[in-house]
C-alpha cells in the first residue's frame, strides 16, 4: 500500500530547525508590528526582553496563545475521536510556526492553494502536502514532478480532461517519467472549481486512468463554495453535494478507476461544515480488510480527510456564527486574534476615526467590532457598548458611538473583534502572540507569515 496514507511519520513532519531559524530573523522597519526600539534585534533577542503589549504601537494585530493552543487541541481530538485525517489549509495563516503546532498534534500534512505556497511549505520541510487546486502551470507541474516522492508526497486535484492532457503533455516535453498522484474534484452548480456532475467527474477519472503520468488516489471537493450560512436550505445543499461525492467514490470503486496500488482519500471540509462532511462521508472509510467493508472492496484503504484551516485562529464574526462547535451547543472555538487601533480624530459628536484600515484588518466577512476602549495600549480598558464600525478606508476606520453615554478622545485605544483570519494574516509579516489577551499581555512569541 502507498505510504502517504500512513498515520505516522518516518521523520518529523516539518523541519524543526527551519522553523527555529525564524528566531534569528533581524527586526527592522519592514515589520510594521515591531516597535522602533526593537530595530537591530533578532526576533529571539527581542522576545528575550519580555516585551508586553504596551511596548507596541497601533495599528496592531495580536494572537492569543491560550486560544490558539486550545483550538488546535480541540480539533485534533475531535478528528481522533471520529477517525478522520486532518490536513489543515495552510493558506489561512501561511505561518510555519502554526503549521508546526498543527502537525505536532497529528495532522496528516498541510494543504495549500497554489504553487508559491507549495514552495514555502517545502522550504520549511513539510513532508506531506496537498494542493487543493489543479496543476496547469508548466513550471509548477515540472517542479512537483521533481520533488514529490512516496515518502514526501504532493497530492493535487484535476477537474477536467484538458487538465489531464496539460499535465501529460508537460511531463512528456520535459522528458519526465514521474507519476503524479491526483484526486478528481467534484464541483457543484454555482460553485468554484470541480467537474460539474458525477458523469463529468467519471470522464476525468477515466482520462487519469489512461494517463501514463497520473494515478488516481481519491475524490476531492469543497462544500463551502455552495453555502455561506447554517440555515436549513444551506445545510441541505451542503449535504446533497457531499452525497454526490459519496456516489462518485462508489462508482470509481466499482469501475476500478483508482490506482491499483493506491490508498484512497476522500477530502472535503473547510472550517464551517466539517461535521456534515464527516457525517455523510465517514461510512466510506475502510481499513482495507481482507473481507472488505461498505467503503470498498477487499484490500482497499479508504480514509476521510478534512482540511479546516481557520479553526486554529477562529474569530469574533463569520466563523463564530457558522462553526459546527458554535452550532451544536458544545464548547465553541475561542477567538484567537484581535485588532488594536487608536483614535486619531474625533471630528464630530458620535464619530471617531481610528488609525487602522483595510491594509491592517479584514473586512471581507464583516467589519471589525469595537469591544473595549482605554486611554493606552496595554492599560485598563472598559467595555465599549453601542459602538460600531460603519466604514473602513485603506488606513482608517469610522467608529460610530453614543456621544451622550460614551466619552471617546484622540489617543484612546480600541480593541476590535475581527472576522475571517484568512484575510487578517496576509496583512502582517510579523504578529505578536500574547500569553493571555485579557490577563497577561506578555508577548510570548512572534509569528512570521509568508504570503
Amino acid at each position: 500500500m502507498n505510504t502517504f496514507l500512513s498515520g505516522g511519520h518516518a521523520e518529523a513532519p516539518i523541519a524543526a530547525d527551519a522553523v527555529a531559524r525564524l528566531n534569528a530573523v533581524g527586526l527592522d522597519w519592514r515589520h510594521k508590528a515591531v516597535p522602533a526600539t526593537a530595530a537591530g534585534l533578532t526576533a529571539g533577542d527581542f522576545l528575550g526582553t519580555a516585551p508586553r503589549l504596551a511596548d507596541f504601537q497601533t495599528p496592531l494585530l495580536t494572537l492569543d496563545a491560550g486560544a490558539v493552543r486550545g483550538n488546535a487541541d480541540r480539533l485534533a481530538s475531535w478528528c481522533g475521536e471520529h477517525g478522520v485525517l486532518l490536513a489543515p489549509h495552510g493558506k489561512t495563516t501561511m505561518a510555519p510556526q502554526l503549521w508546526a503546532e498543527q502537525l505536532s498534534r497529528g495532522a496528516w500534512g498541510i494543504t495549500v492553494a497554489n504553487f508559491a505556497q507549495l514552495r514555502v511549505a517545502r522550504e520549511f520541510g513539510v513532508r506531506r502536502l496537498q494542493l487543493a487546486n489543479s496543476l496547469t502551470d508548466p513550471h509548477a507541474i515540472e517542479w512537483v514532478a521533481g520533488v514529490a516522492t512516496a515518502e514526501e508526497p504532493i497530492l493535487s486535484w484535476v477537474d477536467s480532461t484538458v487538465t489531464v492532457e496539460v499535465i501529460q503533455r508537460t511531463l512528456e516535453a520535459a522528458g519526465s517519467s514521474a507519476v503524479l498522484d491526483v484526486l478528481v474534484e467534484l464541483g457543484g452548480t454555482g460553485g468554484r472549481t470541480g467537474a460539474r456532475g458525477i458523469d463529468a467527474a467519471m470522464d476525468v477519472a477515466r482520462a487519469v486512468s489512461a494517463s501514463r503520468s497520473l494515478r488516481l488516489v481519491g475524490v476531492s471537493g469543497y462544500e463551502g463554495s455552495l453555502a455561506h450560512t447554517a440555515d436549513p436550505d444551506s445545510l441541505a445543499a451542503v449535504r446533497g453535494y457531499l452525497g454526490q461525492m459519496k456516489q462518485l467514490h462508489e462508482q470509481l470503486l466499482a469501475g476500478g478507476l483508482y490506482g491499483a496500488d493506491a490508498g484512497i482519500i476522500l477530502t472535503a471540509g473547510g472550517s464551517a461544515y466539517f461535521d456534515d462532511v464527516v457525517d455523510v462521508l465517514s461510512p466510506c472509510i475502510s481499513a482495507g480488510t481482507a473481507e472488505g467493508t461498505a467503503g470498498g472492496p477487499a484490500g482497499r484503504d479508504v480514509q476521510l480527510m478534512i482540511r479546516s484551516g481557520a479553526y486554529i485562529i477562529h474569530d469574533d464574526g463569520f466563523y463564530r456564527g457558522i462553526s459546527p462547535f458554535s452550532r451544536d451547543g458544545s464548547e465553541p472555538f475561542a477567538a484567537g486574534m484581535h485588532g488594536w487601533a487608536r483614535v486619531v480624530s474625533q471630528p464630530e459628536p458620535g464619530l471617531a476615526i481610528l488609525d487602522a484600515g483595510k491594509r491592517d484588518l479584514p473586512v471581507d466577512e464583516g467589519l471589525p467590532q469595537p469591544q473595549l476602549i482605554g486611554p493606552a495600549l496595554g492599560g485598563p480598558m472598559q467595555p465599549l457598548k453601542g459602538a460600531s464600525i460603519t466604514a473602513v478606508n485603506d488606513q482608517h476606520c469610522f467608529m460610530a458611538f453614543d456621544a451622550g453615554t460614551t466619552a471617546v478622545r484622540p489617543g484612546d485605544v480600541v480593541r476590535l473583534g475581527l472576522s475571517h483570519p484568512c484575510t487578517a494574516f496576509d496583512k502582517w509579516t510579523l504578529i505578536p502572540v500574547l500569553a493571555d489577551t485579557d490577563r497577561d499581555q506578555t508577548v510570548v512569541d512572534l509569528i512570521h507569515t509568508f504570503f
